[in-house]
């Protein structure tokens, strides 16, 4: 008798489920051993999450950063759903689809990422505009449209969170605002980039302070009206008028998520062995936003595209050696540096022994993304459209 196909399913098509799907694709397997493997996601397109801001400065398009979930699949064996995870029967191992099928499981991925939440102060979830996909590119560029084309002196910009997000978007709105914009970025911390190195933050206040961008520290967000934002400093609270507020503070992991009855930290993000395998489930693996992961040495993993990037590699052996009874990997993680955009033909890139900021920062971080791009199809295609372009913009 032939043993019957193995199953996995890829909830997630970011950095972790994406990659994972392809790497499972292109790993040996035996005549008779390869899996069907089904990815799905609500989308249908994957983001290159680094890249996103550049829609908004016109720097790059849609397609480039945001290829067909079909396009990049094509030829690989991975069969895509889009749809909505409603419910995860871990004990029948049975992933329900809001309006589309129920999907048997054998293996499954859980890379649904993170959410922004937009209920941590009142008036945020009605006025505030989150930005961490596609859709949320889109509503910023309308509402940035709108207001470019009013006859308004000046545009009003509040950015909530001095992390990486608030500070590549702050850069790129003051690059494309220009001289109507009158941006502020408001942290509750002392700091901006807490957690960057040294030489990038130095770099990022640099760039904030040529653009004239007014920096709010220690600073909490009271509130958010339809067109003012209340900020409290030091025990005062003053209320301030505003076209635009951009909300890049927090993640959250999606309630289907929440719900699972699986050992979770006070996050609600699924605690993982250092294989990626969720706890008392040796059949589910965990990665990038929602997993609380510790590597083989037991420190803790931080929850990044870079870290996402690094699990797939490792979620795919180790599925595939947990189907082809081969010794499984614990994850190692390696730091390879931050690169941020800090406005158009500036950035800032540490990693590896070496620091660059300006436009050469800028060239690295292009070529670096670039290489991490998902098939060698679309590298090739968005390589030589940034040859051409530049080109095609001078002659015409």
């Amino acid at each position: 008798m032939t043993q019957p196909t193995s199953k996995i399913c890829i909830l997630g098509g970011g950095f972790g489920g994406l990659y994972t799907a392809l790497r499972l694709s292109q790993l040996p397997w035996e005549k008779g051993e390869k899996p069907e493997i089904v990815l799905v996601d609500q989308g249908d397109r994957f983001i290159f999450l680094p890249l996103l801001y550049e829609l908004l400065t016109g720097e790059m398009q849609t397609w480039e950063i945001a290829p067909p979930f079909e396009e990049l699949l094509q030829g690989t064996g991975v069969r895509f759903y889009q749809g909505v995870v409603s419910g995860i029967d871990t004990e029948q191992k049975r992933v329900q689809l809001q309006d589309g099928p129920e999907i048997p499981y054998d293996r499954l991925v859980l890379a649904l990422g993170g959410e922004t939440p937009l209920d941590m102060v009142p008036g945020a979830t009605s006025y505030a505009y989150p930005f961490r996909n596609l859709t949320d590119a889109y509503r910023l560029e309308e509402r940035l449209r709108v207001l470019e084309e009013s006859d308004a002196d000046k545009i009003r910009v509040a950015i909530v969170g001095a992390g990486y997000s608030g500070v590549e978007l702050a850069c790129k709105l003051a690059d494309r605002l220009g001289e109507r914009g009158r941006l502020r970025l408001i942290e509750i911390g002392d700091q901006i980039l807490r957690t960057s190195p040294e030489f990038n933050r130095e770099a990022a206040t640099k760039a904030l302070e040529a653009k004239q961008v007014f920096l709010d520290l220690e600073t909490k967000v009271e509130s958010i009206g339809e067109d003012t934002i209340s900020l409290e400093y030091k025990t005062q609270i003053d209320t301030i008028p505003v076209d635009l507020v951009i909300w890049t503070v927090g993640t959250t992991v999606a309630p289907v998520v929440r719900t699972l009855d699986l050992k979770q930290n006070q996050r609600c993000q699924i605690t993982t062995t250092p294989t990626l395998q969720v706890l008392e489930h040796p059949e589910i693996f965990a990665l990038g936003d929602l997993a609380d992961c510790r590597d083989a040495e037991g420190q803790q993993v931080p929850a990044t595209a870079q870290v996402a990037f690094q699990q797939a590699d490792y979620t795919a052996w180790n599925i595939w050696a947990s189907l082809t009874n081969r010794p499984l990997l614990s994850f190692r993680y390696q730091p390879l540096g931050e690169m941020m955009a800090l406005g158009k033909d500036n950035a800032t890139l540490t990693g590896l022994g070496v620091k660059l900021d300006g436009l050469l920062a800028y060239v690295a971080r292009r070529l670096a993304y670039l290489y991490r791009m998902p098939s060698l199809d679309h590298q090739l295609k968005v390589g030589f459209n940034w040859l051409v372009r530049p080109i095609i913009d001078k002659l015409s």
